[in-house]
């Protein structure tokens, strides 16, 4: 890519509208399915329909005409595209050759149709049959110790695949599951149960239609979960104060036009979003929150003394929490000037977001991975949870906490036993119906695997979904180790980099993606998800299968299972192969509190949600109430350097191109970018104060230990983020992550606050400079 092809611009114009438009026309013809897409798409997120392969939004009960989003319907486009990846391309391109292809031009090629296996000899991917490469995957695991082997779940993964999978491993004699959330949600899952006893949200769609303030941390609705936007432009129209802590001012943020609104799409009218918009430094949402409890609390304390109706709901307090005058006393002790130095925000501008919280009958806190990805990640949603709990806005209609998931069903494959934690899963219920002898070590997070893979403790590697690969920290010392592992498996419906790096003995299995008919068993199959509300649904499919060789995640999950595992009659794998309903049985009688009628429940329309106490006030802990947590630092990466010196705390962001590790192209339209993700985004003042200038190439260095971690080629470009703050786009900034710079208690690799110095390598350049 030349540089008269790079164009880097300020973007004003609101999420949505005619850009959303042009984009979803862009991808639909780009993959050849212009026609074929947009029938699609009218099915997706409908109750008879598909459910979204993106993000894991709410899916409504009355849905709109067009429920998707522009990067929803991108992942549609990209899943259903007419492009292939046969035998024949990979016959085509050495292995060593593919790993110089970006990962855009790879997936880019379109739909694996064929089992593949690596050739030694020829040093490329050669067509096998599906009977031959499960016999072989199944001889390999069997000749490894457990231990040894690692299976990885994508958030792509349905309940009935999740489900089989997690089951296999535990009858094979481990819990080494990783997943995705490891790298995003872990802290979530850590941090709630201690403080409300549910490792999960608490707000469902209904909250918003009742809510009457929203806060927003360290989410970006405009790229991430664009869907939440229609319900953010109800709540501004019934006047809904939305307040936002975040690092860069996203379009998706500040204003909506709606293109599925004539009306606004021809009167360039927009939605305003946030009421309020603070530009928190990056690493300093829990110091932002103290701050806002703070307010709270010593204008309850004035209003005590006076004797005048009180702003904490002190009879909540006093009825449903444990620890509150702990966390009290330490917001009253904390300084001013700390605050504002860890949050780098004023005391005037946190006080007005506490007035506006006070004055709000019920208040729903969204957040993402910019307060989970960070050292203090578990006690900065801790600290969120005490800003609701002052106010009692947890177990209200029309408030509660909303920790946004990413992938459509990350959150799901942890209800049915996707997890490394052995106390998490129902081992004993698994031992009764299964009758074998369930392992109880510890099995490894996504962190601990990539150091198991490192030190050649870990030597085969089974991906289910995902890109591995490419999501992990540490690139260039991951992409060594893995070449030494012995055996590596990837389940995917498209190449990618975890596939053409490789082992010493791998294969590519092709699937069904969520959106195509599966016929399986002879008749057509359907699925189901879990949402981010905790709401379940079944998922059909819509469109014919890209190849006739392409197998289903649960028909390929229990043929393996059946290879792998000795005979037992109470698993009966070849059956649930062949008819999901059965499986979804054996989830019901797993589960039978949360999956009751599971089979009929899951057609209902907008699913049925999760049994939650927490919602009905009933708190699962150990304290028996909601606690109030004390926090132990006002900075989320304590352990990082002044931002005064000439160290920056990069952030890792996706593009508006973009959905976790897979990018659908170079542009980032809300940012003003186009042609390239090889920028580094800096304040005006650093740039000037570090000697650069716009437009310049440097190379960006961790600033960590003695380790030499680098990512160069890097345009300097000046953006609206807060000083000694930077930002650059994941997954090509993975090499500058230590596998240690991770969450303290959760392992979530800390991402969004990395410390690194630059250096210039050449002026200014191109277009922007």
């Amino acid at each position: 890519m030349s540089d008269d092809d790079i164009h880097i611009e300020e973007y004003d114009h609101p999420a949505g509208g005619w850009g959303s438009l042009k984009s979803l026309g862009s991808i639909l013809l780009e993959e050849h399915v212009a026609l074929a897409g947009a029938r699609a798409l009218m099915h997706q997120n409908k109750p008879d329909g598909y459910a979204c392969v993106s993000c894991a939004w709410a899916k409504p009960a009355a849905p709109h005409r067009f429920e998707f989003c522009e990067n929803g319907a991108k992942a549609t486009a990209w899943e259903i595209t007419a492009k292939r990846a046969p035998p024949e391309f990979f016959l085509e391109h050495t292995a060593r050759a593919l790993e110089g292809w970006r990962d855009h031009d790879l997936e880019g090629q379109g739909r694996l149709t064929a089992p593949l296996r690596w050739d030694a000899a020829t040093d490329c991917y050669v067509e096998v049959s599906w009977e031959s490469a499960l016999e072989e995957i199944a001889r390999e695991l069997r000749a490894l110790e457990p231990s040894e082997a690692v299976f990885y779940t994508s958030g792509r993964a349905s309940l009935e695949a999740s489900y089989l999978y997690q089951l296999m491993v535990r009858m094979y004699g481990c819990n080494n599951l990783p997943d995705s959330s490891n790298m995003c949600h872990e802290s979530t899952s850590v941090a709630l149960p201690k403080t409300i006893g549910a490792s999960i949200g608490t707000v469902t769609l209904e909250d918003f239609d009742q809510t009457d303030c929203i806060f927003f941390f360290g989410q970006n609705v405009g790229t991430s979960s664009p869907r939440m936007l229609h319900q953010l432009q109800d709540a501004r129209r019934r006047n809904v104060p939305i307040i936002t802590f975040n690092p860069l001012r996203e379009p998706g943020l500040v204003s909506f036009a709606n293109p599925q609104s004539p009306t606004e799409m021809l009167t360039a009218a927009e939605t305003q979003i946030s009421t309020q918009y603070h530009q928190v430094r990056t690493g300093g949402d829990a110091g932002a929150i103290l701050g806002l409890c703070k307010a709270l609390i010593e204008s309850d304390d004035d209003c005590a003394r006076q004797g005048i109706p009180r702003v904490l709901d002190t009879a909540f307090i006093a009825e449903h929490t444990h620890g509150f005058e702990a966390f009290a006393a330490c917001a009253r002790s904390t300084d001013w000037f700390d605050i504002e130095r860890a949050s780098g925000l004023g005391r005037e501008a946190l006080t007005a977001a506490a007035a506006q919280y006070a004055r709000a009958r019920a208040v729903i806190a969204i957040y993402g991975m910019g307060l989970t990805q960070h050292r203090n990640g578990v006690e900065t949603v801790q600290m969120l949870t005490n800003l609701l709990l002052l106010r009692g806005n947890i177990g209200k209609l029309g408030a509660g906490i909303c920790p946004v998931r990413g992938h459509s069903n990350v959150q799901g494959q942890r209800t049915v036993g996707i997890t490394e934690k052995p106390e998490l899963a129902p081992l004993e219920k698994l031992e009764e119906l299964y009758d074998f002898e369930a392992p109880r070590e510890k099995g490894l997070t996504t962190v601990d695997a990539c150091e198991g893979i490192i030190a050649g403790r870990v030597r085969a590697f089974v991906g289910l979904g995902g890109n591995f690969l490419r999501a992990v920290p540490e690139t260039e010392r991951m992409e060594k180790a893995w070449r030494r592992l012995r055996l590596t498996v990837q389940i995917a419906t498209k190449p990618n980099r975890s596939q053409i790096v490789h082992g010493d003995i791998a294969y590519i299995l092709p699937c069904l993606g969520r959106i195509e008919i599966d016929r399986t068993g002879g008749i057509e199959q359907s699925v189901s998800v879990e949402d981010s509300t905790s709401c379940i649904h079944a998922s059909r499919g819509v469109t014919e299968p890209a190849s006739p060789l392409a197998r289903s995640e649960p028909w390929i999950i229990a043929t393996l299972a059946a290879a792998l595992l000795p005979p037992n009659a109470r698993a009966p794998w070849e059956s649930w192969a062949s008819d999901y309903a059965l499986v979804r049985l054996a989830i019901e009688r797993t589960y039978p509190d949360i999956f009751r009628d599971f089979e009929q429940r899951r057609w209902q329309p907008g699913g049925f949600a999760r049994p939650l106490p927490a919602r009905q006030r009933i708190w699962k802990t150990a304290s028996g109430k909601a606690n109030f947590i004390v926090p132990t630092s006002l900075d989320a990466d304590p352990d990082m350097a002044s931002p005064e010196g000439n160290v920056l705390r990069l952030m890792t962001l996706r593009s508006n191109d973009q959905f976790n590790t897979t990018v659908y192209g170079y542009d980032d339209r809300f940012r003003g970018v186009s042609g390239t993700r090889s920028v580094l985004m800096m304040n005006t003042d650093d740039i000037a104060r570090l000697g650069l200038h716009d437009g310049d190439l440097i190379v960006a260095a961790t600033v960590a230990d003695d380790m030499k971690r680098e990512v160069g080629g890097l345009r300097v470009t000046a953006h609206d983020i807060p000083r000694g703050c930077a930002a650059a786009y994941y997954p090509e900034c993975n090499p500058l992550l230590p596998l240690w710079h991770h969450a303290a208690e959760s392992k979530v690799p800390a991402a969004k606050s990395i410390p690194i110095r630059v250096r210039k390598v050449s002026g200014p350049r191109g277009s922007g400079s």
